[in-house]
């Protein structure tokens, strides 16, 4: 016989709104305690939740809060990322300006892009809302959604700031960070231009997410010049005001800094993150790997920017990403360019994945 919670999830295709509103408000704490709840019936219930992410708003809440919880199985996880009818719907639904489910279906969207296929989203097309007023691309529509949407400007119930998660697992592709710094034709913009804007935003999601994405759109070397040209990306200064704090500097040192770093208020706060930190420290090591970035950062005064972080920053992770950095500032050009600091960059990523850090765990809801 099966048990009252068995019967419970048979409960959430009932024909009557009520009984599925009841029926999946009661299961949301089972998503992430029971999992195997839904996984009977060869994933039964998760091929029924799939179908109710268009029901009434409130049931559709509940149904999306338990997908987002249930993600962090791999074989739901495979099941859901796969499934090519539920991908496009969630994608035709977080675009509408009324939606009133919108960050819930972020944090879903980021929780599927811990399945490497997610990374087709670059290829899909559908229609743009008038209100977005984007291309017809995804990824484009993505990225306006997350430009536009922040603080509630775009739907009033939604900020995206979990697309910034998004962004960060799918730059982990080659071909997305590719797309990240060409230049689009529907609004002549680099699209990583869109996003390096709030690397000193409010939201601790959208900072670390945005910052996890210009790190590993950096791995991309032939684009470092676009990344360093003020004309272009200029990466430097969104990336070194968030590691910045109200210390003094020499004036000599001071004067050779980027414009926007002088002459900083005395109220000036570093990003309170050490992972953020060590995140954009990381970005300028990869910038470091050419000769071009690196007498770069040397006119502008990067290292004494870097030292005062090493001192005043109390975390293993920072410190040792501000001693590297420091390593191949200071070091004889004489020396042939390695891609040391790459490699090293990469093994740490890996080792933090195991470690699954904060913006590379599955939300739970």
């Amino acid at each position: 016989m099966p048990t009252e919670l068995e019967e419970l999830v048979g409960f959430i295709v009932d024909p009557k709104p009520e009984i599925r509103a009841l029926a999946t408000e009661h299961l949301v704490p089972y998503s992430t305690s029971q999992p195997s709840l839904f996984k009977s019936d060869n994933l039964t219930p998760v091929k029924n939740l799939k179908l109710l992410v268009k029901d009434h708003p409130k049931i559709a809440e509940h149904v999306i809060t338990i997908l987002i919880n249930l993600a962090a199985d791999k074989e739901i996880l495979e099941n859901l990322a796969t499934d090519e009818r539920f991908l496009d719907e969630i994608l035709r639904q977080i675009i509408i300006a009324t939606e009133p489910n919108a960050n819930l279906l972020s944090m879903l969207l980021a929780n599927l892009a811990k399945w490497d296929s997610i990374k087709r989203i670059l290829d899909k097309k559908q229609p743009s809302s008038n209100e977005l007023g984007s291309s017809d691309l995804v990824i484009n529509q993505l990225v306006d959604l997350f430009v536009k949407g922040a603080d509630g400007t775009y739907n009033r119930n939604a900020d995206f700031d979990h697309l910034a998660y998004l962004f960060a697992d799918l730059t982990k592709h080659a071909e997305i960070r590719h797309y990240f710094v060409r230049k689009q034709e529907y609004d002549g913009i680099i699209p990583i231009t869109k996003l390096k804007v709030f690397t000193e935003y409010k939201s601790d999601v959208r900072r670390k997410g945005v910052a996890s994405t210009i790190k590993n759109v950096a791995f991309d070397v032939p684009s470092h010049p676009l990344f360093l040209s003020e004309d272009d990306i200029n990466i430097l200064p969104y990336v070194l005001l968030p590691i910045m704090g109200n210390e003094e500097y020499d004036e000599d040192e001071m004067m050779s800094m980027l414009p926007d770093l002088q002459l900083l208020p005395p109220d000036k706060e570093r990003d309170a993150d050490p992972n953020i930190i060590q995140t954009h420290v990381e970005t300028l090591l990869l910038l470091s790997s050419t000769r071009e970035g690196r007498d770069q950062m040397r006119s502008v005064k990067v290292y004494p920017i870097i030292r005062e972080t090493h001192l005043r920053v109390n975390n293993e992770g920072v410190q040792d990403a501000c001693e590297r950095l420091v390593q191949v500032l200071m070091r004889d050009e004489a020396e042939p360019d390695k891609v040391d600091q790459i490699k090293a960059i990469e093994q740490g990523d890996s080792q933090d994945n195991n470690e699954e850090d904060d913006d590379d765990q599955i939300v739970e809801v």
